[in-house]
């Protein structure tokens, strides 16, 4: 399928509208949500064979069927069988409103779609499996993992990650729905999400301070290297209103988290958190920061100074070039309303998919994969 903005260019259309008609959008009323409006129908344009009835052919058997026409007089004009426009008239008529030729079209065409259903709908076992991981927080990753290790040589029950986003995301899913961890939380994904977020083409993006930044490819190591200890990353949890907000920073070595209490959400309050929290470091233990692009640094050179750490920029919509904080980040939100009772139980890439509540932690196999595993999860 041709990419929706280069479509919406050629007919005309602004890329929102585009995007709207490709994937469908949502309706609100006084901010409340009333209604979805589906996609375009792409069967309803794309051209079929010539044994299946055209939309200039039912408007044609429209016209000749309300003048009074005979089948079979019909069937001749259009060189068809009779039996092909008996049952068309027969089968696309609207009842108590007689024959329509373009309703009638629109629901032959819904007709040939024959639409398939999901593994997850089809598999009720397997759909009420990823609903409970789900609501114990769990990333579609990580069910997807399990959901190998669990069941081997069986792969109708199994599914790759996206399979997952697409259930959660589909609309009325059966999925989509409040967790126990996380019940301000409409969405069962660790990032509350019930749709998906577009992405923004590179040649669009700016920078965002006036200042010069160093971004994440400035750095002298690339984002999988973990080998060095001293390089942290951070970022902000925002609170309900925009008014409140943490700080965290995760070291990427070892995954040590420091919290930083702000008692406001702006740039000078974070400026003074991170020098009380990080100012008493050695140099071995402080070698740079990673940020995103957030405004809290756009004074981001009155940080590195006092520090005597550079600080580094990841790339607009790049969360997974601060892996660690972003993983940290999702905990923390999902656990900030409600603290956990027991030991977490979901699985880590970085000690290879095990679980307390499955095969336990293996001591010998985390140690030989920490030192080679690229996020952390």
């Amino acid at each position: 399928m041709e990419c929706p903005r280069r479509a919406a260019r050629e007919i005309g259309i602004s890329r929102t509208t585009g995007a709207n008609w490709s994937r469908g959008y949502k309706t609100y009323r006084n901010g409340v949500l009333v209604g979805f409006v589906p996609p375009l129908e792409r069967l309803a344009v794309r051209e079929v064979s010539a044994r299946f009835l055209s939309q200039d052919e039912r408007i044609e058997i429209a016209d000749l069927h309300s003048s009074g026409v005979g089948v079979r007089q019909i069937a001749k004009q259009l060189g068809r069988a009779p039996s092909t426009v008996s049952r068309e008239l027969r089968r696309n008529a609207t009842a108590g409103k007689g024959y329509r030729p373009f309703e009638a079209h629109k629901s032959a065409t819904a007709r040939r779609a024959r639409r398939h259903k999901r593994r997850l709908e089809a598999n009720p076992a397997l759909r009420q499996l990823v609903g409970e991981l789900l609501m114990q927080r769990w990333s579609p990753q990580q069910v997807s993992q399990l959901l190998r290790r669990r069941f081997p040589g069986q792969p109708g029950m199994q599914l790759c990650h996206e399979s997952i986003y697409q259930a959660v995301y589909q609309p009325g899913s059966a999925l989509l729905r409040p967790s126990e961890l996380a019940p301000h939380r409409r969405s069962p994904l660790r990032s509350g999400r019930d749709h998906r977020r577009a992405h923004q083409g590179g040649e669009r993006r700016r920078p965002r301070f006036e200042k010069p930044m160093l971004t994440i490819h400035d750095r002298p190591f690339p984002p999988e290297d973990r080998t060095e200890a001293g390089h942290t990353e951070g970022d902000l949890i925002v609170g309900r209103g925009q008014q409140s907000a943490i700080g965290t920073l995760v070291e990427r070595q070892t995954r040590t988290v420091r919290f930083l209490h702000l008692a406001q959400r702006d740039g000078d309050t974070l400026h003074e958190a991170l020098k009380t929290r990080m100012g008493g470091l050695p140099a071995g233990l402080l070698r740079s920061i990673t940020w995103d692009q957030g405004t809290e640094m756009a004074r981001h050179l009155t940080i590195a100074k006092p520090l005597g750490a550079p600080v580094y920029f990841c790339d607009s919509r790049s969360p997974w070039q601060r892996g660690s904080n972003e993983n940290m980040n999702g905990f923390c939100g999902t656990t900030s309303r409600k603290a956990p009772t027991s030991a977490p139980t979901r699985p880590s890439t970085c000690w290879p998919w095990r679980t307390n509540s499955t095969t336990g932690p293996d001591s010998s196999s985390m140690t030989a994969h920490r030192r080679s595993c690229l996020t952390c999860c």
